[in-house]
């Protein structure tokens, strides 16, 4: 199931199909995800309060599965929070459509829920390749 709210904006793109198919390219074609599309002055106080980061970004991901009493096989991934504005203006500064965009920050926000981080080299590499893999299952 996978649960989208609109915050002061449209859903140009589709992103439940999206991510439907981006859980499906994970084996997780069963999970519960949230997603929130919303506009920079919606994630910029999030970023700030949870990231210590004061400034708008493009996706946040809040995982259910995390900390030693998480279940690893609950259903329910988590909460991603995404700027569709932030998304359109790096979709225009890297020269493709919005729904590419979309659908690398959907992939990235949710590989996040998964547990994938890309702090330490490793460990982007690890992502970047998982990334990789399923956005080429989605065709982008």
């Amino acid at each position: 199931m996978i649960d989208v709210r609109l915050e002061g904006v449209d859903d140009p793109v589709g992103v439940e199909a999206i991510a439907a198919r981006a859980l499906q390219a994970l084996a997780l074609a069963d999970a519960e995800l949230s997603i929130v599309l919303c506009d920079d002055a919606f994630i910029h106080p999030l970023n700030r309060d949870y990231r210590g980061k004061d400034r708008p970004t493009d996706v946040l991901s809040f995982p259910q599965r995390e900390g030693e009493e998480s279940d690893p096989d609950d259903p329910v991934l988590g909460d991603i929070v995404l700027s569709v504005e932030r998304a359109q203006a790096q979709a225009d500064e890297r020269g493709h459509p919005l729904e590419t965009e979309m659908r690398v920050l959907l992939v990235h926000g949710i590989l996040h829920l998964l547990g994938y981080d890309h702090e330490e080299d490793a460990d982007a590499e690890e992502m970047e390749a998982e990334e990789r893999r399923v956005l080429a299952m989605l065709g982008g």
